[in-house]
């Protein structure tokens, strides 16, 4: 048994066709299958149904992909410990960002980042919270910056930075008028929110509910991006929350309809998650540093207290 030939079992498992397989392996799909096929033999299981369309595991098959995921990461370990005594910080690193999160904090940090670790080739995608756990847990993803606490077992956290909530109210609604605004004075039957899968709709969510006993029911007019919201609102249809971080980009018009919360202010952990295997730690750490540095600059809050962005 060898550490290739439980990784050629990785790749069927996940594209679920042998051919796609060797591609993704850069190896020709005979070789392959002869190689999946010599570790059937040896175990004398069936690892894949071949009779299927398309190319399911086993029983067996669920299980040894399992521990064959732990084993790999654990020989990737190795690569780890040299490369952090050689004090080497580069290669590929895969992060996942939540959609609330990329539009702002990635043009403050990703040059800063480059220009000071040039050697690392980071592979960015905006994915849900949900998304990002899932390809964290197979090993698709390296690390993702996220809103938590997320309590899982298996994901480490590293908090980056606390983002307030803010209120955007336009002329028209009733709050308008208030220099600052208290939590008892939200109501969720005139708020915009973001669709359904968004953390930080959970967020505001549960913030409302802290309250006042509200369904979601209630919300009536959702939509894909915060940017969106904003337009809606100053059409009259609502007020909204938005994080701190997206009060900077606005327009010096329609700052003045922000108005911010009472002390403690309701905020949001935003974090750097990883898988608790605690790989690429030497990059991990190197987009901690970098995107601390830059944040603590832009968010003066101290007296705040943490939503949670789990859904209730």
């Amino acid at each position: 048994m060898t550490i290739t030939q439980l990784s050629y079992v990785l790749a069927v498992a996940e594209n679920q066709n042998f051919t796609k397989a060797a591609e993704k392996c850069f190896v020709t799909q005979p070789t392959l299958s002869m190689q999946i096929q010599k570790l059937e033999d040896q175990l004398d299981i069936l690892i894949f149904d071949r009779s299927k369309k398309p190319i399911e595991l086993t029983d067996v098959g669920r299980k040894i992909v399992t521990q064959a995921r732990n084993i790999v990461n654990e020989s990737y370990r190795i690569q780890d410990i040299v490369d952090q005594q050689k004090g080497f910080i580069g290669g590929e690193f895969k992060l996942g960002i939540i959609p609330t999160v990329m539009p702002t904090l990635l043009p403050m940090f990703l040059k800063n980042f480059i220009k000071k670790h040039p050697k690392v080739k980071l592979k960015i995608e905006e994915l849900t919270t949900e998304e990002i756990m899932a390809r964290i847990k197979d090993g698709h993803l390296d690390a993702a910056i996220a809103a938590t606490p997320l309590e899982d077992e298996s994901i480490k956290e590293r908090v980056l930075y606390f983002e307030p909530f803010v209120s955007y109210i336009p002329k028209s609604h009733r709050l308008y008028k208030n220099k600052t605004i208290d939590v008892s004075d939200l109501d969720v039957d005139d708020m915009l929110l973001l669709e359904d899968g968004h953390c930080f709709r959970d967020g505001v969510i549960n913030l409302c509910k802290a309250f006042k006993n509200q369904t979601d029911e209630t919300f009536q007019l959702e939509s894909g991006s915060i940017e969106t919201l904003i337009r809606l609102s100053n059409e009259g249809l609502g007020m909204t929350l938005l994080p701190y971080l997206h009060t900077l980009e606005i327009n010096e018009k329609e700052k003045e309809n922000l108005r911010y919360f009472n002390e403690p202010s309701p905020a949001r952990e935003v974090s750097l998650i990883y898988h608790k295997s605690e790989l690429k730690m030497q990059i991990i750490e190197a987009l901690q540093d970098v995107i601390s540095g830059v944040v603590r600059g832009a968010i003066a809050f101290q007296n705040v207290k943490i939503i949670s962005p789990l859904p209730k």
